[in-house]
């Protein structure tokens, strides 16, 4: 095993059956890396099989940081993973390895990247009060507001989209400043690190449909419903938790509930994990030019353009913590 101790960070991208964790695993056998999970469904516990979650032999082999850490029926925030997963980063580093950040929950990884504005939370009452302003001179005219008070976000929202058209009016109402204002002042997390960025992306979107409708039957095998069946159960779990609206957790939750029948919840399933997937590949090629992309069917080829990708950025472990404390 080749001794690696760097001030970097590696990141692992996929759409969902893309074969990270293959890869990952692969890339724990040369070199010293530690694995955080940077996915927000592997987060919950007893939600195993739905979310391809990595088995018990792999967590031995590769233990995986920011998996189980709550129940199903807790919530967990943008920021609050971007304050974990930081912690989690420095720990890594600590310990002399390397993090390898492996998921394809995108827009934290993007977060991570570019940080995350201090946008206010939520206030009930001004939303009430910009919904009754709508009701008396209507949406038109609250969105020509926004054109006069942030015309950079108001070019990005369509004048119908309500949602975020009233977010936006908002959090200008609560904070005094511009979403385009606070985007200016957010915190990039890994500032300080250099990040080598590599992406799976299947060579065909047929071959990914295949692995996504095998993947899926192969849940049912296991014990997918029986697991779904045991979150049913519980008083404090529901339909409209994040946790049970995650793709296939959804479909097999209205089957239960008796609104669809065993071939339609298979069927949407898989085409809701492949919707999901394409919107994670959209994310990926839209990225920056600093992604490596990798061929998900030759493992040993991906672990060999890793180690060369990375090469240049190892460093002394004496150099690493250097640079991180600065």
């Amino acid at each position: 095993m080749v001794d690696v101790r760097c001030p970097f960070v590696i990141f692992l991208m996929g759409p969902t059956s893309s074969g990270k964790t293959a890869l990952a695993l692969a890339l724990k056998k040369k070199i010293s890396i530690e694995i955080i999970s940077v996915d927000s469904m592997l987060i919950y516990r007893n939600m195993d099989i739905g979310t391809a979650k990595p088995t018990n032999e792999e967590l031995v082999l590769a233990p995986h940081r920011l998996i189980n850490i709550l129940d199903p029926s807790e919530s967990y925030s943008v920021a609050k993973f971007l304050h974990d997963v930081f912690f989690e980063i420095l720990e890594v580093i600590n310990n002399g390895n390397i993090p390898l950040l492996v998921g394809g929950t995108m827009l934290y990884f993007k977060l991570l990247l570019n940080g995350l504005s201090p946008v206010p939370p939520a206030d009930y009452l001004i939303r009430e009060q910009i919904r009754q302003q709508a009701s008396m001179i209507g949406w038109r005219a609250l969105y020509k507001k926004l054109q006069k008070i942030d015309p950079i976000t108001a070019e990005r929202i369509h004048p119908n989209d309500k949602q975020r058209l009233q977010r936006a009016l908002e959090i200008f109402l609560i904070s005094g400043k511009t979403v385009t204002e606070l985007h200016k002042v957010s915190l990039q997390p890994l500032a300080k690190y250099q990040v080598c960025q590599f992406a799976i992306l299947p060579e065909h979107r047929e071959l990914l449909h295949r692995r996504i409708t095998h993947r899926f039957y192969r849940m049912l095998d296991i014990g997918f419903e029986k697991e779904v069946q045991a979150l049913y159960t519980r008083p404090n779990l529901h339909e409209a938790m994040t946790s049970i609206r995650s793709v296939g957790y959804r479909q097999m939750w209205l089957y239960l509930s008796g609104k669809i029948n065993y071939t339609n919840m298979i069927s949407s399933a898989i085409h809701a994990t492949y919707q999901l997937a394409k919107r994670q590949m959209t994310w990926l090629r839209g990225w920056d030019d600093s992604v490596y992309f990798l061929n998900s069917a030759d493992i040993s080829d991906a672990v060999s353009r890793v180690l060369r990708v990375i090469s240049p950025f190892l460093y002394s472990k004496r150099h690493m913590r250097s640079k991180i404390n600065k």
